[in-house]
This record gives structure tokens, C-alpha cells and sequence, in this order.
């Protein structure tokens, strides 16, 4: 079996890297904000896409039947969800995806459920094309986040309510949902017949002790509702490659959406793209399973080390490498605490206010690189914050 080195420090500082853009953070200060890792990806991807590239001959691309093959392959093998090839399709990336199926599956004016806090570009999904944001916020106590199940069920009862994007494991959270949450959830949408749109990028990277459930494959009714989205981006350090996978099993529903993807030029393959994503998906379950446990044992790095600074609190989640702090004890106005991290402590986070209202007094810190960079990061965050 391969081993992946994920020690390995990467020069990263390309002019091509938006990650290390100065644009975005001064020079010296350590990114950990945009969600891709700072990992090498698998070397059965990079070999293959060499070898491609050496060919030197680069022309349009027909439909892949290898893509829908291998995401089949991979849905099946890693989480039980038997899918047909004829229900998987190519979209330029999750975001990309779920907008189409916006245009096609609602109306301007029409409401979409959003659960915040939130990853961004949803809610720029929503209202950029003339829908209503209806939030439903996670309630945060001791235990961490839970859904308001009331609240949600009273946004799907109004008659405009017709989507509700689904994010499992929850961007910026790390919540990874139990079968019992997404049933109920599911139950509520039947029950009001609001269609899901299901973000699971993230469901690679899921935590020992939980498992990611994939939405659709709870039930055949749910599965008629929802059109699921998926991308080895996050999992295997993919995201320039813009190549993400649609399923959906209701026919008609699959249709309707191809045909807004379709009238956006939108399904033309990439050739690095399409290549990079099957050799991922059919090769490079090792990656997976390793980038996993090394995430983890960075996770306990960040606990033991947060420990020492009262001040903050890391909002445990059960997935993703994205990790959701709580500053609020720190009592500064979330430019201050900004200020605070990028310029004191020189360490790039995001700011929780991107992610909605309810993300005032927290930041997200990426936590996918190699454990060095964590540490020297989080030598930084102690030195500035044990202060107060």
C-alpha cells in the first residue's frame, strides 16, 4: 500500500496560488483561511496527469463515461449509496452545480433554507439569482450546534419555500449529521415538498466515531427529492482541477437541471479535470483514509494547544479540516479580532462575519497543512492571545 507523506513542506508560494495571494494576506503571515489543504495530491493523480500532459495533444472532450463510473464506484464503496452511471453528471464544480439547480428547481422570489453560520457562496447562490434567503440559524450551547427543527419545519410551511441546501459535514461547523438529524430533516421536507440541494463535498473527511451518510441514500423517497453534489476537491487537494459530480435519481428532475446546465455551456469536460477525478476516485482510497487520521492528530494539536489559551474555545466538530473558533471572550469587535490574528499574531483566518451574522467573535482556521505549520501558527495565536 502507498503512504502519503503529509510532513512534506511544499514551496506554495506560486504566482498561481490564491491561497498564498498576497492579495489577500500580507507577506509572513501563514494563510489558513480558503478550504484546500496545503497537501501534495496522491501520486497515482499526478502521474497520471503528467503522462497526459506529455501527450501534447489537448482537443474537446466527449462525455466521460469513466467520471460517472468512478464516482458510482466511489459512492458505493465508501459510503453503501448505490447509484447508477445514468444518474451521475458532470458539473464545473459544487457551486457551479448547485446554482443550476437553483434556476431550474426554483423561481425568482422563491425562498431557499440556508442553516447558518454559512459557507459564503451560498447565500451569493441564492440572492446573485433573485431568491430569498431563509435562514435557519444552528442554536450553539455547551454541547456545540444542533438544528432548530421547529424554526426549519415553520420556513418549509411557507408557500414560497421550495430548496433548502443541505451542507453535510456543515461548512464552517464541522457539524457531521447523525441519521437521526437528516431523517427528521428529510421528513420535514417531504412532508412540504421543499427540494434538497445536498452539498457533500466534505464527506471524505469525516472523523473516527461518525460516519457521513449521504442524503439521498436514506430513503427512496428522499432520494427523489434531492440532487446531490460531490467534488474530490477538499478530499485530495484538487480544487484548480474544477471538476465536481451531480447525482440525482428522479429523472425528471435530473433533466431539468441538465438543461439549465446545458443552456450555460457549462458541460464541457476538462481533460485534467476528468482525468484527475477517476484516478482519485478509483485509486486513491489510501489518500483518504491517511489524510483522515493525519487531520485528526492535527485536530488533537489544536486542542491540546487551545487548552493554554482560555480565551478561545474550538467548537468541536466531527468533520472537515476547517475549524470554527469561538473568540468571544475576547470582547473585540471582529475587525479588531482580525487585526488581532493577521497582524499580531500574523496567522490568516477567516473572518466568522463572512459566514453571516452568527459568525461575530469567531474565525475559521484551516488546519490542513503539515502538523509543523500548525504548530508554528499555533505558537503564534499563543503568544498573541495568552495575553488576553
Amino acid at each position: 500500500m502507498r503512504i502519503h507523506d503529509f510532513d512534506q513542506i511544499l514551496d506554495l508560494q506560486k504566482e498561481d496560488s490564491k491561497k498564498y495571494s498576497t492579495e489577500y494576506y500580507p507577506s509572513g503571515v501563514i494563510p489558513m483561511w480558503i478550504a484546500e489543504t496545503d497537501f501534495r495530491a496522491p501520486e497515482p493523480v499526478v502521474e497520471a496527469l503528467v503522462k497526459r500532459a506529455r501527450e501534447g495533444v489537448f482537443g474537446y472532450t466527449p462525455v466521460s463515461q469513466r467520471l460517472r463510473g468512478a464516482v458510482k464506484g466511489w459512492e458505493e464503496r465508501r459510503f453503501g449509496f448505490f447509484v447508477e452511471e445514468s444518474e451521475v453528471e458532470y458539473v464545473p464544480g459544487v457551486i457551479g452545480g448547485i446554482i443550476c439547480a437553483l434556476r431550474a428547481l426554483t423561481r425568482p422570489g422563491d425562498r431557499v433554507i440556508l442553516q447558518t453560520p454559512s459557507y459564503p457562496p451560498f447565500r451569493a447562490a441564492i440572492e446573485n439569482n433573485g431568491r430569498r434567503l431563509a435562514p435557519n440559524p444552528l442554536i450553539l450551547d455547551d454541547g456545540g450546534y444542533r438544528i432548530d427543527f421547529e424554526g426549519f419545519e415553520e420556513l418549509c410551511r411557507q408557500p414560497r419555500t421550495k430548496a433548502f441546501i443541505l451542507c453535510n459535514p456543515h461548512n464552517p461547523t464541522g457539524r457531521v449529521l447523525t441519521k437521526e438529524e437528516l431523517t427528521r430533516l428529510g421528513e420535514i421536507c417531504l412532508r412540504h415538498h421543499v427540494t434538497v440541494l445536498s452539498d457533500e463535498i466534505h464527506c471524505d473527511l469525516v472523523f473516527k466515531g461518525y460516519r457521513h451518510l449521504p442524503f439521498a441514500g436514506l430513503s427512496p423517497e428522499l432520494a427523489q427529492i434531492t440532487a446531490t453534489f460531490i467534488n474530490p476537491s477538499k478530499t485530495f487537494n484538487l480544487p484548480g482541477l474544477r471538476t465536481a459530480a451531480m447525482i440525482c435519481k428522479n429523472p425528471r428532475m435530473k433533466e431539468e437541471i441538465h438543461q439549465v446546465i446545458l443552456s450555460n455551456k457549462a458541460v464541457g469536460e476538462t481533460i485534467f479535470g476528468t482525468l484527475g477525478l477517476c484516478v482519485a476516485y478509483e485509486e486513491c482510497d489510501y489518500y483518504a483514509d491517511q489524510v483522515v487520521e493525519y487531520l485528526d492528530r492535527n485536530r488533537d494539536i489544536l486542542r491540546q494547544r487551545l487548552q493554554q489559551i482560555p480565551s478561545i474555545r474550538w467548537i468541536q466538530g466531527q468533520g472537515t479540516f476547517l475549524m470554527w473558533l469561538d473568540c468571544r471572550k475576547l470582547e473585540l469587535a471582529q475587525d479588531k479580532l482580525m487585526e488581532r490574528f493577521v497582524f499580531g499574531a500574523q496567522v490568516g483566518v477567516q473572518s466568522g462575519t463572512d459566514f453571516g451574522a452568527e459568525g461575530e467573535g469567531f474565525v475559521r482556521m484551516n488546519i490542513g497543512c503539515p502538523s509543523a505549520t500548525l504548530c508554528l501558527a499555533l505558537d503564534r495565536v499563543q503568544k498573541e492571545f495568552q495575553k488576553g
